[in-house]
């Protein structure tokens, strides 16, 4: 049989895939990283389902639960929050289940960084201000920063900044980022973003520390950059009416006065959101 790894999402029950979704309700065995997922999520597992928490659980106690039920032919939707590809430790559960000979899939779930910019009401790559989003951390217990990628190396590329499983570090943020951004730049600390209980937290570099209270820790995300707040910005070319590309080519819409509506339309379809 297969075990399922799914992103759950940034915690609302209803921000998952539906591919997601329907593996949850399909598998007899639902182990999920009970410190970081809330219970609501579990609503989607069929009814008499083996639910384990594997927050106080080692890795060999995880593949242990793999294995049996593998054993006993039942498919494992394995849950962690946000998105798979960063900070899961699915690696390492992977890397086993190969050893072991066990097929696995992955779902891919909504990461938080991009849950915390919609709570936001915020596009966090603007034209002329940044084009880039970082995803980083600070080093932690669990995992080791390399010395290449600190904050200030980040930060010299004046990109948005996604600060991840950091904020109990926030006053080393601060003095890391604030000879590059400035004590003017915008921050928003997003604390468990689409729960019910979200709080988020808007300030500047100078005044973010005194701003966040003891309340918001572990799930809370650190957003940094001038995007945050910019209103300035330049609009981009991709909907100018002098814009060139594939579904929309100017020769066409020179010459025939109704190809510009339905070879707009047929480019949004193709292309929503570009």
């Amino acid at each position: 049989m297969t075990i399922h790894f799914i992103g759950a999402g940034p915690g609302a029950p209803d921000l998952l895939t539906l591919r997601g979704r329907d593996l949850i309700a399909a598998c007899p065995v639902c182990l999920y990283a009970g410190s970081l997922i809330p219970e609501a999520v579990l609503g989607h597992c069929p009814p008499g389902a083996r639910i384990i928490n594997t927050a106080p659980l080692s890795l060999d106690d995880i593949v242990a639960e793999m294995q049996a039920a593998h054993a006993r032919g039942q498919d494992v939707a394995r849950l962690h929050s946000g998105d798979l590809s960063v900070w899961s430790a699915m690696g390492e559960q992977l890397r086993r289940l190969r050893a072991l000979g066990i097929p696995y899939t992955v779902t891919p779930g909504v990461p938080s960084f991009a849950a915390a910019a919609a709570s936001l009401g915020t596009e966090l790559t603007l034209p002329g201000i940044a084009q880039s989003v970082v995803l980083t951390r600070t080093p932690g217990r669990a995992s080791a920063m390399p010395a290449s990628e600190s904050l200030g190396h980040f930060a010299a590329t004046g990109a948005t900044l996604a600060i991840h499983l950091s904020i109990h570090n926030l006053a080393g943020v601060v003095a890391s980022l604030l000879p590059h951004y400035g004590p003017a730049c915008p921050v928003a600390v997003v604390w468990r973003a689409s729960w019910p209980e979200q709080r988020i937290v808007r300030a500047t570099l100078e005044s973010i520390a005194a701003a966040v209270d003891e309340g918001m820790e572990r799930t809370a995300l650190i957003l940094v950059g001038p995007a945050l707040a910019a209103e300035g910005f330049d609009e981009s070319r991709l909907y100018a009416p002098d814009y060139e590309r594939r579904f929309r080519p100017q020769s066409a819409l020179a010459n025939s006065p109704t190809a510009a509506p339905a070879d707009e339309g047929r480019g949004e379809r193709q292309h929503a959101g570009c």
